[in-house]
């Protein structure tokens, strides 16, 4: 285990009232709100005593318990602590192997279990479902060592438990790297004993002590209970009264460690034997220890390391914990590597029954390269993958290739290591050095895993679109005929080559790429519904949008979050990623823990395309501005763009325009020279945007032309399914009215108003807008707002509001059109669409209505004498004094107030509550 200075021998602990005073305030809470606790420190303090002093006291409170601990050389086997965890009672554990979405993870592992998400939403609903019948608690000691998808999961269950009556408790080390994040959770920080208390632990375990030499143990201690329970150990009797001179200081560390290893050097062969397969077995499963030392030693070889408490076995569980995590790696440090390797090899026989841990038993066993072994972790790479542990299978890869026999295996397994990496991980960075190390090994053979690691390279270092097109074009093209998809690094490199073709955007890159597909046997539906509905989603067929709702279908339960953003990728432009909400949520939420940070930036960006349409604009902005820190943090600016795009179309749409053009240039410089015509288009919209809201339509005609001339949609320019209303906006206000009803009739032809009830609403407008009669416009807008669900996309249902409320005023109709003016400025006012929201208000004045500042009508009172008050001069804290408020509750309500003001500063506050008061509530 980890930490485990004791108290007393009543189990009290000297030094720790206050923290179990904190630790038995939250039990009490456990039953009528539940919740999490970090308890936090540095290694030795004491973190694992005070655990299990709390779990007594649960337990005697009639708390249900369930523990793991997280074990630093465990071998690297995915969701081993959740399956300590939920096996630690023996009635949980048969009540967990019934849910399908737990068997999975808890039974055999030749199935790949199902995604972090799914097990998250299980084992929530398995505690809450105890929690009824009792409080449950869950305790993990050594979190931070607990192995990658537990940590992903049980991080998201701390989270997870308010108001389910189950508590939740974690040790974490401070300043170990960890895959637990624990960051968020309440924490409780274990400090250093004081040294009264150093002095009383010392008095009652080692009485003897002279005065000088405890003194010196305190000083040298610095409060650290391991090291005040340990040092005295390690000197000999003389020492301990003073008759010979203790040693000089050492380092902390050095000295336990030394500590450590004198004690277990005195052990037994046979115990030390049995502790060293228990430490590299690490999660204390005595049935697999048993196994791996049948025929040499017995499991009562233990019991001089229990007598000397370096180890101790819960009767309860049948488990083998180590006093500290220390005394493990000191047995570990201690063996021979000839030890070592024999001992995993006891372990791979003995985990038989489970291929992955047999695997990685294997590899850490091999003395040299063996292909047997390193196939066998391939596989083991390709289902973590598909299960979406990026980082285990980069490792497993890593490994295998370590342990291939010939130049040519090794060389193929760093590479798919390399862009494994670059679409998971996040890992770009390392492809330059594996990619060196497979080129040195075999020279010139450049496999499709070679050309896709290196192609992903060149994207995001140089953004180097040509060159990376005939890397992938001329590796597919080496391979033999009909092509075999079912290979995985040949379906990458045929996938990674579509993405080149749609950034390039140009109809030469698409020759190639559709010429290497005709080649394929048998071909995936994602890349035929990226190629159909994706590249060029103006010329798919009706049968390609019937294929891609089948997809969308079966997604859920997939906890491939590779397919998961492809799938969303060939619904963006069709008005589909609504349907795919909470998968991609869930994708993008991976990132947060450093799992599979690639698949995030992707789908972050997706639903923040998905939440521009639907006006979830505030959390858009959070959402994206965190896909763009994992790209900037790991060197991914080619994805950055579609993010950039979104924010750019945001802050076009809320008079941000400085922001939105600093963003448009961006896009700009990057596309120039690398002949990025996708990003182009993204930048063309955001500018088209831009002039829309300042009612420049020349420029938004000319911008809008950009990416697809007017009248006609251009081939593989899938943007301009979502430039359509933009488009025919600026053609009808710049006299361009046959260009726009053209445009509209090209849209037609291509069967857009089919594909999703946006689209068709957004026909209708813009048919209606292109109308030369008034009769005919107002009909077609009324009939686009009538579209079954024209709200969910409020943005656009407030222009068309807009446009039917400018047309009725110009066709003498004020009092229909001042009905959807009012609409159009209140639906923009809660977006944020200043700009737009001011276009109305201008078009509702020349109706003749009165129009009150934006939102004036819904301040409070208290909201109008702060802002009384601000107006006259007064500082937060001033305005605070007179109305008995603090300074931060009057700078929430005035940063509240300005935007229903429709202001920004102080300054503007006079002139706006004139105004206001023309308008009172």
């Amino acid at each position: 285990m980890t930490d485990r200075p004791r108290g007393d021998a009543d189990g009290s602990l000297i030094g720790r009232e206050a923290d179990m005073e904190r630790f038995g305030s939250f039990l009490a809470g456990v039953p009528l709100h539940g919740g999490s606790l970090a308890l936090v420190g540095d290694p030795g303090v004491g973190k694992t005593a005070l655990l299990t002093a709390v779990v007594r006291q649960a337990e005697a409170a009639g708390m249900r318990v369930l523990q793991t601990v997280g074990v630093q050389y465990r071998a690297q086997a995915g969701y081993g602590a959740l399956r300590q965890l939920l096996a630690s009672l023996a009635e949980v554990h048969s009540t967990a192997m019934r849910m399908p979405d737990l068997a999975g993870v808890l039974g055999s592992e030749r199935c790949a279990a199902p995604g972090h998400d799914v097990v998250t939403e299980a084992v929530v609903s398995l505690v809450a479902g105890l929690s009824r019948d009792a409080p449950t608690l869950l305790v993990l000691d050594d979190a931070q060592w607990l192995d990658r998808p537990s940590s992903v999961v049980l991080g998201h269950v701390a989270r997870r438990l308010p108001n389910t009556g189950t508590g939740f408790l974690c040790t974490v080390r401070l300043g170990e790297e960890s895959f637990f994040d624990h960051s968020g959770l309440p924490l409780h920080e274990l400090g250093p004993l004081s040294e009264t208390a150093s002095d009383e632990l010392l008095r009652r375990r080692f009485p003897a002590l002279a005065t000088r030499v405890r003194r010196r143990l305190i000083a040298e201690a610095e409060g650290n209970p391991l090291a005040l329970l340990e040092l005295p150990t390690a000197l000999t009797e003389s020492q301990r009264i003073t008759v010979r001179a203790l040693p000089s200081h050492i380092p902390l560390t050095r000295r336990l460690q030394s500590t450590f290893a004198s004690r277990i050097s005195a052990l037994p062969p046979a115990t030390r034997h049995l502790l060293l397969v228990a430490a590299l077995e690490g999660s204390g499963n005595m049935l697999v220890v048993r196994r791996a030392v049948s025929g040499r030693c017995s499991l009562k070889h233990l019991a001089p390391a229990e007598h000397t408490q370096l180890v101790r076995i819960d009767d309860s569980t049948g488990r083998l914990s180590f006093r500290h995590s220390l005394i493990r790696s000191a047995v570990v440090e201690l063996s021979t590597s000839a030890q070592r390797r024999n001992v995993h090899r006891a372990l791979a026989e003995a985990w038989t029954a489970v291929p992955e841990q047999r695997a990685w038993h294997l590899a850490q066993a091999a003395e040299g390269p063996d292909e047997r072994i390193a196939a066998l972790l391939e596989e083991v790479a390709d289902i973590s993958a598909r299960r979406g542990d990026g980082p285990n299978a980069v490792s497993a890869l890593v490994r295998a290739a370590e342990l291939s026999p010939d130049a040519t295996s090794y060389a193929r397994r760093l590479a798919k290591a390399a862009y494994m990496g670059a679409n998971l991980t996040g890992d770009v960075g390392d492809v330059p050095r594996l990619l060196e190390d497979a080129r040195q090994a075999a020279p010139g053979a450049e496999s499709p895993a070679v050309a896709v690691a290196a192609a992903m390279y060149l994207l995001n270092s140089y953004g180097d679109i040509d060159t990376a097109h005939r890397l992938l074009s001329g590796a597919i093209a080496l391979q033999p005929e009909p092509y075999d998809l079912t290979d995985a690094t040949l379906y990458e490199a045929v996938s990674t080559l579509l993405m080149v073709c749609v950034h390039g955007g140009r109809r030469e890159l698409w020759t190639d790429f559709d010429r290497a597909l005709a080649k394929c046997a048998a071909v995936p539906d994602t890349l035929e519904l990226l190629r159909s509905t994706f590249a060029d989603p103006a010329r798919a067929r009706p049968t390609d949008w019937e294929r891609l709702d089948a997809a969308i279908r079966a997604l859920p339960g997939t906890s491939d979050p590779v397919r998961i953003v492809r799938i969303a990728t060939a619904g963006a432009y069709a008005d589909r990623l609504g349907e795919m909400e909470e998968p991609l949520r869930l994708t993008a939420r991976g990132g947060l823990s450093g799992q599979n940070i690639f698949p995030a930036i992707q789908a972050s960006f997706l639903w923040s395309s998905h939440a521009w349409f639907t006006g979830q604009w505030p959390e858009l902005r959070q959402v994206a501005q965190q896909g763009l820190r994992w790209c900037e943090e790991l060197d991914y600016p080619l994805r950055s763009w579609t993010g950039k795009f979104v924010l750019a179309c945001v802050h076009a749409a809320c008079g941000e325009y400085a922001a939105a053009r600093a963003l448009a240039d961006q896009m700009d410089q990057w596309a120039g020279s690398r002949r990025g015509h996708a990003v182009s288009c993204y930048a063309a919209h955001a500018r088209t945007l831009i002039a829309l809201s300042q009612g420049d339509f020349e420029q938004a005609h000319r911008h809008a032309g950009k990416v697809t001339p007017a009248g006609a949609f251009a081939p593989f320019a899938g943007h301009a399914v979502w430039t359509i209303l933009d488009q025919v906006e600026a053609e009808v206000h710049t006299g361009r009215r046959a260009k726009a009803a053209e445009h509209v009739r090209a849209a037609r032809a291509a069967h857009l108003e089919a594909v999703s009830p946006r689209l068709n609403m957004v026909l209708l407008a813009s048919a209606a807008m292109a109308a030369e009669h008034d009769d005919e416009a107002v009909r077609g807008l009324s009939a686009a707002l009538a579209v079954d669900g024209a709200g969910r996309w409020p943005f656009d249902n407030a222009r068309i509001h807009l446009y039917l409320g400018e047309r009725l005023r110009r066709s003498k109709a004020p009092a229909r059109a001042r009905t959807h003016l009012s609409a159009a400025a209140e639906a923009f006012e809660r977006l944020g669409a200043h700009p737009w929201a001011d276009r109305a208000r201008k078009e509702l004045r020349a109706c003749g209505t009165p129009v009150p500042p934006p939102g004036g009508s819904t301040l409070t009172p208290q909201q109008r004498e702060i802002a009384r008050l601000a107006a006259t001069g007064l500082t937060n804290k001033q305005i605070g004094e007179k109305l008995r408020l603090s300074p931060r509750t009057v700078s929430t309500h005035l940063y509240q107030l300005f935007p229903k003001l429709g202001i920004t500063t102080r300054a503007a506050l006079h002139d706006a509550l004139e105004q206001l008061d023309h308008f009172p509530d």
